[in-house]
């Protein structure tokens, strides 16, 4: 059994993100697979689904629901599941055979974060963890969320630095939208982005999301300068169709 993972909370996303999730999982891997969805709101997410309720961490807000949320899954026991599990973020994009995560390196393997590739720290979109691996992750910043949040700026920083053994996927594997896909400027007012090759994952950090890049939309934060229209530009993209629904 090849056990994935996601989370689901609040309205940022709808339940059309876990259904078009399980179906992309199920056209690139071989059964059988289940998926585990850790969500405050199970409706609308098809049966097939594995939900359980999302749990919460000891952090005042707004870090209590941001990512560090994820660090749930560092808990002694994760819903029902045990043994290796590959978690991914809702909003990634999965272009290619999912097996290989399954064979590739032992323990926790994540994606390298592409805009800090000297500093060794993952990007957890998509990564694999073992149940009960680093249960100190967890336990640490449950006691005293404080300290933790005062010395790392994010919970994959945080992750990275205090695990005791990380591994990268291979470069080729987990690409971002915004870093590998659409094209510099100023060709990307002109040419569609690419899935880059060799690429099973794209993950779509912030924004666009994969339907706003599907449209070729580009939203801004609110009060963010008109002048970042300029750069801040993605044209059409036709494929996320083909491969997220």
């Amino acid at each position: 059994m090849k056990n994935f993972l996601c989370m689901k909370w609040g309205d940022l996303y709808g339940p059309e993100y876990v259904n078009n999730l399980y179906a992309s999982i199920a056209r690139n891997v071989t059964p059988p697979f289940r998926l585990t969805c850790l969500t405050d709101d199970p409706a609308g997410i098809r049966d097939e689904v594995a939900c359980f309720d999302c749990p919460t961490v000891d952090a005042p807000p707004p870090y209590d629901n941001t990512g560090w949320r994820k660090l749930v899954v560092w808990d002694e026991q994760v819903a029902d599941l045990e043994g290796d599990v590959l978690f991914l973020d809702l909003d990634v994009v999965i272009v290619g055979d999912l097996d290989p995560f399954f064979e590739f390196g032992e323990g926790f393997c994540v994606a390298r974060n592409w805009t800090q590739m000297k500093a060794k720290v993952g990007n957890t979109s998509v990564f694999r963890f073992t149940v009960g691996q680093a249960t100190h992750l967890y336990r640490n910043f449950m006691a005293d969320a404080q300290p933790i949040l005062d010395r790392y700026d994010n919970e994959q920083i945080y992750v990275s630095r205090e695990i005791e053994r990380m591994t990268f996927w291979p470069d080729a594997w987990c690409k971002s939208f915004k870093v590998h896909c659409i094209p510099p400027m100023p060709l990307r007012w002109f040419m569609e982005p690419r899935i880059p090759e060799g690429a099973r994952v794209i993950a779509f950090t912030g924004t666009p999301n994969p339907p706003d890049a599907a449209r070729g939309e580009w939203p801004l934060k609110p009060g963010a300068p008109a002048y970042k229209k300029i750069y801040k530009h993605v044209r059409p993209t036709s494929w996320i169709a083909e491969y997220w629904k």
